[in-house]
């Protein structure tokens, strides 16, 4: 019989690794930037998503949602990119300060508020993985979950008065965006990213560069 002696080698889980968790000044920066082009892609889109998502509301009310996930997409990304807790909550809600100070039609605190429950909707899909998976089906899961939480909070402060029917294919609109636009294409743009060497700081681009 073979016996070994001593403790396992804390690198054997990328959970045990000590301060993995903690922010660093690179993830603050760096987030905070994917915030802010992220708030300035909200407001060009509130200025014409309209017209855009008009045909999708003509057919059937409440799938103009169906491209709503432009608005989910800064926590996904943030999740991925920084891999931190908080990380989406936080891009999502600085893309959200920055399309209501650059002007909204809906409001200043309504915008925000609609950030805080799109970014907690990705932040709690992360979370339950642990902060420990990144891969294209946690990224599309996150987006779902944005999804989520902008079907809820556009209904509950929207939509209240309006059909049964309209909630019905606004919530499976709004999920299914999320998940595409929000999740999917954010992992695509995280691993493009990731590929030019801009996240060599970030475990997102270690990952991608080792599995090259």
């Amino acid at each position: 019989m073979h016996t070994t002696t001593g403790t396992p080698s804390p690198v054997s889980s990328p959970l045990a690794r000590p301060g993995r968790f903690r922010w660093r000044v690179v993830d603050i920066v760096v987030a905070s930037v994917i915030g802010v082009a992220a708030g300035l892609i909200f407001w060009i889109w509130n200025l014409v998503y309209s017209p855009i998502t008009g045909p999708l509301e003509f057919v059937a009310p409440g799938a103009q949602a169906l491209l709503y996930g432009v608005w989910l997409f800064a926590g996904v990304l943030g999740g991925l990119i920084i891999r931190k807790p908080g990380a989406a909550v936080y891009t999502e809600l600085v893309a959200a300060v920055v399309s209501a100070l650059v002007g909204t039609q809906w409001g200043g605190a309504l915008t925000i508020l609609s950030g805080l429950a799109q970014g907690l909707g990705a932040e709690i899909v992360f979370a339950l993985f642990l902060y420990g998976n990144y891969r294209a089906y946690v990224a599309v899961l996150a987006g779902a979950g944005a999804g989520v939480g902008m079907v809820v909070n556009d209904l509950l402060t929207w939509y209240p008065g309006y059909a049964v029917e309209f909630k019905v294919v606004y919530a499976i609109a709004g999920v299914i965006s999320g998940a595409v636009v929000a999740g999917l294409l954010s992992f695509l743009l995280m691993r493009g990213l990731a590929r030019t060497g801009a996240l060599s700081r970030f475990a997102a681009g270690r990952g991608v560069a080792a599995r090259a």
